[in-house]
């Protein structure tokens, strides 16, 4: 008992619970991807046979009838989480900044549970919708708070180490989501994946329990300052990191709705179920691979973020080309290593940009971060879903990458390193946070 005590007031238990969050919460984000088109493609064939009293004498022409019309009710679905998420984003960093960190997780993670477990038995779009708009309430709460945990809890020398380090839970999550639901859909049936997720997230909540019945007299809570959020959105250098992340984001938003019906609709033979998961492996490996390692570069973060704004770009040109699903590996391997470096490289440079100021309301800029990645996920599928339909998905995709080349320009605003430990206006003397720092500075040690 005495073991699993001291275990639980571990710092290294804390970092286990955001990594576990972040991992479960990129497995639901995923695993819906090859899951849901063919689905609903499915229960749209089943409705419009049965309506019309006929029976297709060609399916592969009644398959491609029915795709050009399922973009944009597609789109629309996975854009749910994002637009509800972006909704739920600022009360977040407002609710982090004052009930502390613990609470907003365990809340978020509660929500994802009833997430999973709709997506499971619901059989209609409406509950399905409403299952991935849920979705997006909890991603908000653990992004945000999580995150926020990280940044106060670990010195700004180890961040661009661990931060990346938490990611690893988002990357594989990433890398597991997409040919877990398309293997468990063709072999197992819809409610499999989900229902294997909703274990997972019990066990996440337990653990999460267990560690706020021991810290509840410890929690630190910040005041919150709206004149430092206002400083924050004025500032030319967070705007650019956040504006960043958003760029390359949607890059992969856009994919996730267009890339399914593409193959489904014009690949010859069509792909089957596991394929069409297995298509995004070569993102997640990417995505992994960028995220643990391009934070461990001797290099400056604007200088990473360039670098795989321009794979991105050149990526995203290159996928059109592609005729078969072994083709759009490479361009789908870039596009994940591109967004893998830009998380890596800049959402640890956030946290020095906020002790630039003098500040430690992390909670607040991670919010402002996290609202830019959700109007990546809400207008890129729902957007890319209808923009496939008038300009064609080649023509898409080679957009999307000129925007990427376009937007790296503003990348040399980083170059200026930011002076850590400005004067505080009210002391004139340097802000000091030592007691954030005496209390967290075994997460280093007992981490390297």
């Amino acid at each position: 008992m005495q073991v699993l005590q001291s275990i639980r007031k571990s710092n290294i238990y804390l970092f286990v619970i955001i990594y576990l969050s972040f991992f479960l919460d990129n497995v639901l984000l995923t695993v819906v991807v090859p899951i849901i088109p063919d689905y609903l493609f499915s229960n749209q064939l089943k409705t419009d046979n049965s309506r019309l009293g006929l029976k297709s004498l060609s399916p592969l022409q009644e398959k491609y009838e029915v795709l050009e019309n399922d973009n944009g009710p597609l789109g629309t679905l996975l854009a749910s989480k994002a637009f509800v998420q972006l909704a739920f984003t600022p009360f977040i960093g407002y609710l982090t900044e004052t009930v502390g960190c613990c609470i907003p997780l365990l809340l978020g993670s509660c929500n994802m549970l009833v997430a999973a477990i709709l997506f499971a038995y619901g059989n209609s779009y409406g509950v399905l919708v409403l299952a991935r708009a849920l979705h997006g309430s909890s991603s908000a709460a653990i992004a945000v708070s999580g995150m926020s945990i990280l940044a106060k809890n670990v010195s700004q020398e180890f961040r661009a180490k661990l931060m990346p380090l938490a990611f690893g839970g988002i990357a594989l999550g990433v890398l597991i989501g997409y040919p877990l639901g398309g293997a468990a859909y063709q072999f197992l049936g819809k409610s499999a994946p989900f229902l294997l997720i909703a274990f997972l997230i019990s066990i996440s909540i337990v653990l999460q329990i267990l560690y706020i019945e021991d810290v509840t007299n410890d929690v630190i809570i910040d005041e919150v300052n709206c004149s430092q959020f206002l400083n924050f959105l004025q500032d030319k250098q967070i705007i650019i990191t956040t504006f960043t992340i958003c760029i390359c984001t949607s890059t992969m938003a856009i994919l996730e709705p267009c890339v399914p019906m593409w193959l489904l609709a014009y690949l010859n033979p069509p792909p089957s179920r596991w394929q069409l998961g297995a298509v995004f492996i070569p993102d997640s490996i990417g995505y992994f691979i960028g995220s643990h390692f391009a934070g461990l570069l001797p290099i400056a973060p604007w200088r990473i973020a360039f670098s795989a704004l321009v794979l991105a770009g050149l990526s995203c040109c290159a996928l059109p080309l592609a005729v078969s699903i072994y083709q759009l590996s490479i361009p789908h391997f870039g596009l994940g290593l591109s967004v893998g470096a830009v998380d890596a490289a800049l959402v640890p440079y956030l946290a020095t940009l906020v002790d630039s100021k003098g500040s430690n309301q992390y909670g607040t800029v991670y919010a402002l971060q996290q609202v830019f990645v959700s109007l990546a996920y809400a207008f890129g599928p729902l957007l890319g879903g209808h923009a496939v339909r008038i300009l064609g998905f080649p023509w898409l995709m080679r957009l999307i990458g000129f925007l990427n080349l376009m937007f790296c320009p503003l990348l040399l605003e980083l170059e200026k390193d930011p002076k850590v430990g400005l004067l505080d206006d009210d002391y004139n003397t340097p802000r000091s946070y030592s007691t954030l720092d005496n209390t967290y500075t075994s997460l280093d040690e007992e981490t390297y």
